[in-house]
């Protein structure tokens, strides 16, 4: 027999967008009694992250373009490039960033806890930036982080 838990949604419906140090995340889907979120992220050529790490793990499905991804596992320092169709996860606790080398966007899917999709729609803009994040928001950005038991390592 088959369960009734198929959850349909058209992209455009229920999407909230939210602009993380300049990356556009758009939350798709949050299951109401669990832990899972999922966020299309787009990171435009010349965007990172800052090395960090949480206890929510992750899973990136890469959709379009190359996306640098580095992490800190037990044999060492990794770095990946990981494209279309690529997926990549990061384990809890484990010091990871990734960084868009390219020209063009990056756009993954992103699988996460409910305490970093918090984290992104507490602290992240409605709006798109207009030039590089400041020395300001980035300070802002790693206090409001730890609050939700993200530990910046490196801005």
């Amino acid at each position: 027999m088959m369960s009734n838990s198929f959850v349909k949604m058209h992209a455009s419906d229920e999407a909230k967008r939210f602009f993380v140090l300049g990356d556009r995340v758009e939350r798709r889907l949050r299951i109401s009694g669990t832990w899972l979120n999922l966020f299309d992220v787009t990171v435009p050529s010349g965007s990172r992250t800052p090395k960090h790490a949480h206890a929510s793990p992750e899973v990136f499905r890469i959709i379009e373009g190359r996306l640098t991804i580095w992490r800190l596992s037990d044999s060492g320092p990794e770095e990946i490039e990981a494209s279309a169709g690529d997926i990549v996860t990061i384990p809890p606790f484990m010091v990871h960033g990734y960084a868009n080398r390219g020209t063009v966007p990056v756009v993954f899917s992103a699988v996460v806890d409910r305490d970093m999709a918090e984290f992104i729609e507490a602290e992240g803009a409605t709006e798109p930036p207009k030039t590089s994040p400041s020395a300001e928001t980035i300070a802002r950005m790693t206090a409001a982080a730890n609050a939700y038991g993200i530990t910046i390592l490196a801005a």
